[in-house]
């Protein structure tokens, strides 16, 4: 399954500046499968929250990786450009679960 989530955004914790992102998630599923709406809304929670590129991208991750259990899992967050430095953020499970 893949999900392009183009909407992405937090605050930068130092500045409070907005930080956009593209979210680009990948995985196989075992017995669940995230709903959209739901991925959307957990997505949109960040918008308002103050938190690096890097703790955003683990903390979905994590979550999601905890309550989808699925094979294998990855998640890239290509964030657009600020202060002339682009950042691109991305875990995978490095192997598929059997």
């Amino acid at each position: 399954i893949k999900i392009t989530l183009p909407e992405f955004c937090c605050r930068c914790p130092r500045s409070g500046y907005p930080d956009f992102a593209t979210i680009y998630l990948e995985y196989i599923p075992d017995k669940l499968v995230v709903e959209l709406k739901a991925i959307k809304l957990y997505i949109n929670s960040f918008m308002n929250r103050y938190i690096s590129h890097e703790d955003s991208i683990n903390e979905i991750y994590g979550a999601l990786q905890s309550k989808l259990k699925p094979k294998f899992m990855k998640i890239r967050g290509d964030f657009n450009p600020r202060g002339n430095v682009h950042t691109v953020i991305e875990i995978n499970s490095d192997q598929i679960y059997r």
